[in-house]
């Protein structure tokens, strides 16, 4: 083997310094483009998967509704988290730590409907609930909904029956609603900054995140309407959201 076939064999053993650089730079440029858009897909199916949810959420609503005369079910005490006690026995309604949906049980096929795969911190944080416990409890109650007698809404297609919340029911009006007092007022007022729920802000506008803020998260909520659509409400202070949608007058 002369001279020139020993080069040539080790001139081509491997990249060079620069060609290295050069190929890990355009996997850092290609990893740079394609993780937010496959973070966005991710959020996009689980915003999916949760909508798909409510819509069937919906329609035992409305079966339930048909059967009983145009009123919706009262939950009662439950306003926990939890379908089964700590013996495997399904609670019922008068149980103080039942999940609203629970008074839905003989219309849902599995209590799975009830999950949203984009909460992430636990609502357990805010009443002292096993997570594991509490994964199929995604949505809150409109406490207006409580035995309400549909006939009576001003529109079905206009009435939040539930709606993305950390809380499983929430009756307190503009301290847990989406709606305000009126100009210069805000919404959610326990959930805002320095109200007693201030941490749990996050995870109520909770798909499509774009903003890391405590109080700003850029995303929206899913909301199941009592004539079985589902649609999103962006991030808002309450000015666009009216009463009316929770108390149906």
């Amino acid at each position: 083997m002369n001279a020139q076939q020993v080069y040539s064999r080790r001139t081509r053993g491997g990249f060079t310094l620069i060609e290295l650089l050069v190929v890990i730079a355009i996997i850092a440029l290609l990893l740079a483009i394609l993780l937010p858009a496959m973070r966005k897909m991710r959020e996009t199916a689980k915003e999916t998967v949760c909508k798909s949810n409510l819509r069937n959420i919906g329609l035992a609503v409305i079966m339930y509704v048909e059967n009983n005369d145009g009123k919706l079910a009262d939950p009662k005490n439950a306003n926990r988290f939890l379908w089964y006690d700590s013996q495997g026995r399904l609670l019922t309604p008068n149980d103080n730590e039942a999940y609203w949906g629970i008074v839905y049980i003989d219309y849902i096929k599995e209590t799975k409907i009830f999950n949203c795969p984009s909460l992430v911190r636990q609502p357990e944080l805010i009443y002292d609930v096993d997570p594991s416990a509490i994964q199929e409890a995604s949505f809150g109650l409109n406490g207006y909904a409580r035995g309400l007698d549909t006939n009576k809404l001003r529109s079905q297609a206009e009435f939040i029956v539930c709606q993305d919340h950390v809380e499983p029911r929430f009756e307190q009006d503009s301290y847990d609603m989406f709606f305000n007092e009126g100009p210069g007022t805000v919404n959610l007022g326990q959930y805002r900054e320095g109200g007693p729920r201030s941490k749990f802000y996050r995870e109520i506008f909770r798909h499509q995140v774009r903003y890391h803020e405590p109080f700003k998260t850029g995303g929206r909520a899913s909301i199941l309407w009592m004539d079985g659509h589902v649609s999103s409400i962006n991030e808002t202070n309450g000015d666009d959201v009216p009463k009316r949608w929770y108390t149906g007058k």
